[in-house]
């Protein structure tokens, strides 16, 4: 039997964050869980303080139910060093190392007009990327499609 992975990203703003992954990853937000009608709902079910909400957090997937699940938490305390895990975009495509490597630069650019920061650039390999609020992540080619 195999385990099922979920990653969380630390945050000081859920709603933020949360719309860059899902534009990044293709990623939707995550339905509540049954019986729950609204993530609101399933969130009032726990004795949580009254400066808790429901925005504190966000639950995104993949629409086709490959990927890992995305938890994003607001947490009090800010970032304060380099990720010891980090997400890779694995940009997909064939063609020449030269095409291959044009949608990662294409793909880069977008993730910046997304809110993302090109931290640094490996000419021909992957760019080391940071997220809204510094998370690193790097977007790199992926595996040839046909």
């Amino acid at each position: 039997m195999t385990a099922h992975i979920d990653l969380t990203l630390d945050c000081t703003n859920a709603p933020l964050l949360a719309d860059f992954w899902k534009t990044a990853l293709g990623y939707i937000d995550e339905p509540p869980p049954a019986p729950f009608e609204t993530r609101a709902q399933w969130f009032a079910q726990f004795d949580l303080p009254e400066d808790d909400s429901v925005d504190d957090a966000a639950w995104l997937c993949d629409p086709h139910g490959v990927g890992p699940r995305l938890s994003i938490l607001k947490v009090p305390e800010p970032k304060t060093a380099k990720n010891r895990l980090h997400i890779d975009i694995r940009v997909p495509g064939h063609g020449s190392p030269e095409e291959r490597w044009e949608r990662v630069r294409t793909e880069s650019v977008r993730l910046v007009t997304a809110g993302g920061t090109v931290l640094h650039e490996d000419t021909g390999h992957h760019f080391v990327m940071a997220d809204p609020e510094g998370n690193e992540f790097c977007v790199a080619a992926g595996p040839a499609t046909n």
